[in-house]
């Protein structure tokens, strides 16, 4: 996958589908992630974890074959849960990105959902392989990989304000500048602009370094996570 089929994909995948997948991502201590089995087969829409559990089974054994160790993209845990008045040990698996990118491929293909799930994991793996040599790229393509970023937060903050109906195009933007003052000390949209010497029309984000990028980054995709704590 390169930059323009990203794009493409991207286009494909709106912030609410984005979400459905991203909001059931869990961060363990020491940065790494992974997605509970269980809340991903009723994310792509399985009532029966008889039903998905075969897929997972079909996933590992595509995984097995290309010569890797099960457990180590698949780790299956015992979580206690409640049933009635006891507690009972419940099968799951603790699923790496690629193992979620095996299982959709394996999911059942008349399922919207799993398209939609194809296109989330496709891209997040293909992201997860560029952040891994992202110190190896040279500014250029740092920038290119952050500035993709940038624009996929945006989307999602922007739909996710005017699905709500709680602001307009107008009240977005304010929101957006007071973004750009909370980290440039003070400094709004136009001075920001007139700081870079940028002509009429040329967009603050294509003239930043990737560090500065990376701090914008990291600011849009707070602001975003703060919007749905409020919600």
């Amino acid at each position: 996958m390169n930059e323009n089929e990203e794009g493409v994909l991207l286009g494909k995948l709106k912030a609410i589908e984005y979400k459905r997948f991203e909001d059931i991502k869990h961060i363990r201590e020491d940065g790494s992630e992974y997605w509970s089995a269980r809340e991903l087969g009723v994310a792509l829409e399985y009532v029966q974890w008889r039903n998905f559990e075969k897929v997972i089974k079909r996933a590992m054994i595509s995984y097995e074959n290309s010569g890797h160790r099960v457990i180590d993209d698949f780790a299956e845990v015992s979580k206690i849960v409640e049933a009635g008045a006891t507690h009972k040990p419940t099968k799951d698996y603790e699923l790496s990105r690629y193992a979620c990118y095996l299982i959709v491929q394996n999911g059942d293909p008349r399922k919207e959902v799993i398209a939609l799930g194809q296109t989330y994991f496709a891209i997040q793996t293909y992201r997860q392989e560029v952040a891994d040599h992202f110190n190896e790229l040279d500014e250029d393509n740092r920038r290119l990989v952050v500035r993709g970023d940038i624009k996929q937060w945006n989307q999602m903050l922007a739909e996710t304000a005017h699905n709500a109906g709680v602001i307009t195009n107008e009240e977005f933007a304010i929101f957006q500048n007071a973004g750009y003052m909370g980290l440039y000390g003070g400094l709004d949209v136009d001075d920001i602009h007139e700081r870079k010497q940028l002509e009429v029309g040329q967009k603050i984000l294509d003239y930043m370094g990737s560090t500065e990028l990376i701090a914008n980054l990291f600011r849009i995709s707070h602001a975003d996570r703060g919007k749905n704590q409020k919600g």
